[in-house]
């Protein structure tokens, strides 16, 4: 579909700090980025929710990742 995600500085402190754990390395980021962006991304496109060749902005309100 060509998407495009722009990612604001604050959702990428959000998700360094609710991923960040030095005794198990990148696997709790990774969870993160799980969670907070590819699920909720994911069902958004399956519902039709973004057209094709669309830029989605990744953005945070009152400490939740917000897309649009």
């Amino acid at each position: 579909m060509d998407l495009n995600l722009q990612i604001s500085s604050d959702a990428l402190d959000l998700l360094s700090e609710v991923g960040f754990d030095p005794v198990y390395g990148a696997r709790p980021l990774k969870r993160a980025i799980q969670q907070y962006i590819e699920n909720p991304l994911a069902k958004a496109i399956l519902a039709g929710k973004y057209l094709p060749e669309q830029i989605i902005l990744v953005e945070t309100k009152d400490r939740q990742i917000m897309f649009s």
